[in-house]
Parts: structure tokens; sequence; C-alpha cells
């Protein structure tokens, strides 16, 4: 199997200062004064200028990953500017920043425990607490290798674009010896060797358990692009590799990369962001900023060394369904079911806590129960007010005991229903009917006071036409006229869901 060009390719076009020091957990910079001016003043008003002339579409939704480039700033700096403004202002308490190994050649993962690293403005301390859940996890492949981070320069390139963007990762240049205050943001330096895509799958898990249910972790995932010598290869291998990660496909991208028909060379660290992003529902990849040096520099002769650059940002939008795993739809499944024979046995609610990152997002969801596949209760909130968990905890009490249109479930008929759930998207108006995708959408109708729901499943288990779906849903749920619908008057609303049942995923 081909190696991964990470271990052969150097992406700078700098010298390298392979200034290293332990000594108190302090790393010292390799690569201030060659990478990115080693002066505090001129390297803030280059960074400004950077920001000042990056203009990213604004994002509203939750930015949880970054993928940005990590030569020298000359060189890349005002691509890597386009993500790093998207979250300026943002609070995150702790950023971790995968990066490959350069100049040291090994397997695995290798992460720094504890300690600080110091750029010129200022000293970022490593989050201990999150590095120690790591390092004790039970993969092998996770360890501390000091050797990794010795020359590298991918980690260190990051972190003067956090201390400029990020209010609680900037102290004005103060050192770890003048005490750091408790609510300083904090970061976990990974480097990553040659690695299998278990490895990578490894990595995700165990961040995954570091972070939790916590939405203050921001991931950034150190990588450049094409290395080669040819401008037309150069644009054509990065046109394949973003269409890669636009697809949020890690398989795929990482067998690409091992293939050598697409280029990351801290692809390792973009893989398994992905694994991770997809593991806590964000489900959208948006690149907003790609180019290489040739076309920076303005030189696109053939024979010239190029490096291409990408900012990307991986995110979960407003109105974005999350992509649930297996292991999440079996939680609640069977949150549900221990909910409503909780509540038929005490009268009580469930008391739970779960730490799932997704499925402590406030989301929209029902809870269907059927009896020998007869309708037995339906009953949901479509918008989520509440963490999702919680959220179908209390609609499988009110479909079990709440459904005016049945009599409360029995104890001892419980054995023989089937749960089934919907977790919904945000709704969205539409003016034109011919917009809803039967099977697809469901849909939300209101006229005054009068309001009805139909579940995108309605009109699959049903084979009602277009029309035919909107009668009903006016006549039989909203109280209207069966054609209310085509009343100007009349208010459409459009979401998708990810259904699934104890029997069945659709």
């Amino acid at each position: 199997m081909q190696k991964l060009r990470v271990l052969i390719f150097s992406c700078a076009l700098c010298v390298l200062h392979p200034g290293f020091s332990l000594a108190q957990g302090l790393k010292e910079s390799n690569v201030a004064g060659s990478f990115y001016p080693g002066d505090p003043e001129e390297l803030n008003r280059q960074i400004d200028g950077f920001l000042g002339e990056a203009n990213p579409e604004p994002i509203n939704g939750e930015i949880f990953a970054l993928i940005s480039p990590h030569a020298g700033y000359g060189y890349s700096g005002k691509t890597a500017a386009f993500g790093y403004k998207l979250i300026k202002g943002r609070r995150y308490k702790t950023v971790v920043v995968i990066a490959p190994s350069h100049h040291y050649a090994f397997s695995g993962i290798s992460v720094y425990p504890e300690g600080a690293f110091r750029t010129p403005l200022g000293d970022l301390e490593i989050d201990k607490d999150f590095t120690s859940i790591l390092l004790s996890s039970n993969y092998s492949d996770i360890s501390f290798d000091p050797e990794a981070f010795r020359k590298e320069h991918a980690v260190e390139v990051q972190l003067p674009f956090l201390q400029k963007t990020l209010s609680n990762f900037s102290r004005s240049s103060a050192k770890i010896s003048d005490g750091i205050p408790p609510e300083a943001g904090k970061i976990v330096p990974i480097v990553m060797g040659d690695c299998t895509f278990l490895d990578c799958q490894n990595l995700a898990q165990a961040l995954k358990k570091a972070i939790g249910a916590r939405k203050d972790v921001l991931i950034v995932a150190s990588t450049d692009m094409y290395h080669g010598y040819d401008f037309q290869e150069a644009e054509n291998v990065d046109k394949l590799t973003l269409a890669a990660l636009n697809k949020l496909d890690p398989e795929g991208l990482y067998y690409g990369l091992r293939d050598g028909k697409l280029q990351f060379c801290g692809g390792f660290g973009v893989v398994a962001t992905l694994i991770l992003a997809k593991e806590l529902g964000h489900n959208k990849a948006i690149i907003l900023k790609h180019t290489n040096s040739a076309e920076v520099t303005g030189n696109k002769t053939k024979g010239i060394w190029t490096v291409g650059y990408v900012s990307c940002v991986i995110d979960q939008q407003k109105g974005d369904l999350p992509m649930l795993n297996d292991t999440q739809k079996k939680q609640l499944l069977q949150i549900a079911r221990d909910s409503i024979q909780t509540y038929l046995t005490t009268g009580k609610k469930l008391e739970i806590k779960e730490a799932d990152r997704l499925l402590s997002q406030e989301m929209g969801a029902f809870v269907t129960l059927r009896s020998h596949t007869e309708l037995r209760g339906c009953i949901g909130n479509l918008i989520g007010s509440e963490p999702l968990y919680l959220t179908v905890r209390d609609m499988a009490i009110e479909a079990a005991t709440g459904d005016q249109r049945f009599p409360k479930v029995s104890l001892g008929e419980l054995k023989n229903i089937e749960i089934e759930i919907s977790v919904l998207s945000s709704i969205k108006r539409i003016t034109d009917p011919n917009q809803i995708i039967l099977g697809t959408h469901g849909v939300l109708v209101k006229k005054g006071i009068n309001s009805g729901v139909f579940l995108p499943q309605v009109a699959t288990e049903s084979g009602w036409s277009r029309d035919e779906f909107l009668d009903n849903l006016c006549a039989h749920k909203a109280g209207l006229a069966s054609d209310a619908w085509k009343d100007k008057s009349t208010q459409l609303y459009i979401f998708n869901a990810e259904v699934f049942s104890e029997n069945q995923s659709h």
C-alpha cells in the first residue's frame, strides 16, 4: 500500500527553526520569524490585515471544525483567515489542533499532555483534563511522543490565529509564568504519523468521549493540499479532493489519499475530523476559500513547486437534520420504551441524563406507537425546546397516555407495542405546494387558529398524490376545508424527518 505523502513532503516553502524546549512543560516556538513574524506588533498587523481582507459568507449554525492551511503566512495566511474570521467572537473553551508529522516518521497519534505552547502573542495552556482522557483511552495508537513536536510547524501555525480571533485565547503576550486566568481558552495539540483508517476511527472515538455533551470545543484540522510541480495538476487534484471533502465521506477520502488520487498532507487529521463530525451530527462542509502557491505568487510556470491551500468549516446549520448513527437510534428507542414503562408503573417521568452531544441538542420529535401494525398513538413536538432525548421521553409518555383518539396504553399491552421515532429538522415556510416532496417532507398547515401536521411517512404509507395528501391534511388534521391549502391565506411549512423504529429503519 502506497504511503501517504504526509511523511515525504514539507509544506512550508520557508526555512524551519528546530528550537524545542520542554522545560516546565513549555513548548517554545519552532517557526516564529520564518513561517510568521516573530515580532508581536508585526504579527498582530499581519493577521489583522488578513482578517480585514477575508470576506466569507456568514454562517449562522454551530461551527464545529475548521480545515485550515499551515504554510508560511505569506503563502496561506489569507486563505486561513476565511475560516478564522467566521469564529471571531465565538466562545470555545478548548481547541483541538490536529496536524500531520512532516519531520519525524512514526506510526500512530501523539498527544501533547500538558504545559503550554508559546507564540509571540503569548502562551496557550494545554487542556490537561482533556488530554488525559485521550491518553487514558484503551487505544494503543494514542500516546505521547515528544519527537513528533520537536520540529513540527503544523500545530503552531494555527495558534496566532486563535489568539487573534478568540477573545479568551488572547492575553496580550501573557506568559505561562505570569499565571493564566481559569476562564482562559486552552488547546489540545495532536500530531498524527502514519495511520490506518482504524487509527483515525480510534482518535475520533477518543475525542468524542473527551467532548461528551460539551458545545464549547472547536476542532482544527491543519492541512495543505496538492504538493507538486504542475499548476494544472494542482487544480485537477485539488478539485477531486474538495469534492470528496464535500461528501463528508471519511473512508472514501482516506483510501483516495492512500491511492494518491487525492492529496491532503494532513489527510489523516481531516479523516478523523470527518468521522467525529458525523458522529456528533455535523453534516455540512462549506468550502470558504481555495487557492495555491502558484496563484499567490503569480508564477504558474510548469516545474515550479506548487502547494494547494483550503479554508473550510464543518457545521450543522440551523434547519439541517442531523445524522444519527445506529447506537444513537437504539438509545432513543430505549429511552422511549423505558419512559413509558416507568410512567405506567410509577406515574412519574423517567429521571435520565444523557451525555451524548447530538442527543443533547434541542430538536423536535414525534413518537408513534403501533400495536400489531395498527396506529395506537402519535404525539410530537415540532419545535425543539429541550434536548432531543428529553423530547423523546416526554413525547413517548404523551403518545401512550395523552392521545385523545385512543385509550391509554396499559402496562400489560406495552410488550406488544412497536415504537417509532421521527427526529425533525426545523420547519420552513413555502409558498408553492409543488415544493413538497412526498415521502421526504412532512407538512404543517395553518390557517387562523387551526393547524395540522402530517409526518413524511404518511405519504409513503397511504400512497396519496400530493393533492390527496394536502386534502386529507386540511380536512382530517387541521379541521379545515379539504381545499384550504389552495387559499393564499393558508400557511404551509415543510420539514424533514429521520424516521426509525424498533422493527426497522426507514
